[in-house]
C-alpha cells in the first residue's frame, strides 16, 4: 500500500503527516530529519498497544538513548499530579530541548504528552503516532494539548504543534468497533461542516470503515479529514475564529462527557456523535436548517446505527449537569453558552453568532433530545 502524505504548514510550523499500513518504518528517517540534535528519546505508550507494535516502535529509535513510560489510559491521566511525575522522571534523565517525546497513542496520551512536551525546559521536541481511528483522523492535528479540571475537560493546556505524525493504519487492528465508531464521529463532523461532497462519499462507504475496515477507505478518509482539519488551523491556530467551527457538536459532547464523570459509559466520539445530532436539532428548531437537512441526518444516524440517545448513556436525567458544564466550556468568552449549529451538510453558523443563556439552554435542551 502505497503511504499517502499530507503537509501542515503556518507562520509558527511546518510538519507533515504520513499515513498507511508500514508508515511506521518511516519512524527512524524522520526523526534524523527533523530533529537532527537528538541524543534522547521519550516514548510514551498507551499500556494497550499490543506488545508486538511497541516493538516495532523501539526499533526506529534503538540509535538513540530510550526510556519507555507506559500508562493505563483514561482521562484521569490528564491531571497536573501526572505531568509533573512525569516532567521530574525527565529532567532526573538530563532531557534537553534537543530531545524528543514520542506519544503513542489515542488523543489522551497525545494530549498528556503533548502538554508535558510544551512545558519540559519551555519546549522540547515532539512526535506523535496516533494508535486509535479517532487521534488519527483528529486529535494529532492541530497542536492542541491539554489536561483536566475539576470544571471540564482540557480547560488547561496549550498550544505545541508536532514535529511529525504518522498514522500507522496497522494500530487499528485491535481496535473493538466501538472505537472504530468513536473515529468515524470526527470523519462525520469534518464533512458536516465543511464539505457535502465528503459526506456523500461517506455515505456510500460507511460500513467499509466501520465494518469492513477496507484499508484503502479508511487511508482516504483519514487523508481528507486531516485536509479538513488542516485547513481551519493554518488559518486560525489559537481558535480566535474559524477553528471553532471544528467544535460542531463539541460543547454538548464535553457537556456530556463531564457529566457522566469521563466514564467509559461514554466515550469522546459516542459524546459527539450525539452531540452534534442535538446541535442539528437545535439548528431546525431555531429556523437555522431545514427539515429535509434534519431528516437526512437522522435517517442516516438509524441506517448506520449511530449512538443517537442520551437516554441510552442514562444522560437524559441530568440535563442540568450537561448544561452547566457546557456554562464552563472553554469556547465561551461570557456568561452564555458559544454553539455552532448547522445551516445545511457542508456549511455552518459563524463562531459567535449563536449564543444561548443557561437558562435559555436549559429549556431548549429539554424540547430537543
Amino acid at each position: 500500500m502505497k503511504i499517502s502524505k499530507t503537509n501542515f504548514k503556518n507562520n509558527s510550523a511546518k510538519y507533515s503527516i504520513f499515513i498507511g499500513l508500514g508508515a511506521i518504518k518511516l519512524l527512524r528517517k524522520q526523526i534524523g530529519l527533523v530533529c537532527p540534535e537528538t541524543k534522547k528519546v521519550a516514548l510514551i505508550f498507551d499500556k494497550r498497544i499490543p506488545n508486538k507494535l511497541k516493538t516495532k516502535v523501539k526499533q526506529q529509535v534503538s540509535n538513540y538513548e530510550v526510556h519507555t513510560y507506559q500508562f493505563f489510559v483514561d482521562e484521569k491521566l490528564k491531571s497536573f499530579k501526572n505531568v509533573n511525575q512525569l516532567n521530574e522522571e525527565l529532567i532526573k534523565k538530563n532531557f534537553n530541548r534537543n530531545d524528543l517525546i514520542v506519544a503513542i497513542g489515542g488523543g489522551v496520551i497525545g494530549d498528556f504528552a503533548g502538554f508535558v512536551a510544551s512545558i519540559l525546559k519551555r519546549g522540547v521536541n515532539f512526535i506523535n503516532l496516533p494508535s486509535t481511528f479517532l487521534s488519527q483522523v483528529d486529535a494529532s492535528i492541530g497542536g492542541k494539548t491539554g489536561i483536566n479540571s475539576s470544571k471540564g475537560k482540557n480547560l488547561i493546556g496549550t498550544f505545541y504543534q508536532p514535529k511529525l505524525v504518522i498514522s500507522e493504519l496497522s494500530f487499528l487492528k485491535s481496535l473493538p468497533k466501538r472505537e472504530m465508531i468513536c473515529g468515524f464521529a470526527e470523519i462525520l463532523k469534518h464533512a458536516f461542516i465543511s464539505d457535502k461532497k465528503f459526506f456523500n462519499w461517506i455515505e456510500k462507504n460507511t460500513k467499509k470503515i466501520i465494518e469492513q475496515r477496507n484499508n484503502l477507505i479508511i487511508n482516504s478518509a483519514i487523508l481528507k479529514s486531516c485536509k479538513i482539519k488542516i485547513s481551519f488551523v493554518t488559518r486560525d491556530e489559537r481558535e480566535k475564529g474559524d477553528r471553532a467551527i471544528l467544535n460542531f457538536g463539541h460543547t454538548f459532547a464535553h457537556g456530556i462527557e463531564a457529566a457522566s464523570n469521563f466514564s467509559k459509559k461514554v466515550n469522546h466520539g459516542e459524546a459527539v456523535l450525539i452531540g452534534m445530532l442535538l446541535a442539528t436539532k437545535l439548528s431546525f428548531h431555531k429556523k437555522i436548517c431545514s427539515i429535509s437537512t434534519l431528516n437526512k441526518i437522522i435517517n442516516f444516524y438509524k441506517i448506520n446505527n449511530l449512538p443517537n440517545s442520551l437516554k441510552k448513556y442514562s444522560l437524559n436525567k441530568k440535563l442540568n449537569r450537561i448544561v452547566e458544564h457546557m456554562k464552563s466550556d472553554k469556547k465561551n468568552k461570557d456568561s452564555r453558552i458559544n454553539l455552532i449549529l448547522l445551516k445545511n451538510i457542508g456549511k455552518t453558523t459563524r463562531p459567535n453568532a449563536v449564543k444561548l443563556s443557561p437558562k435559555k439552554m436549559n429549556l431548549l435542551i429539554k424540547k430537543i433530545i
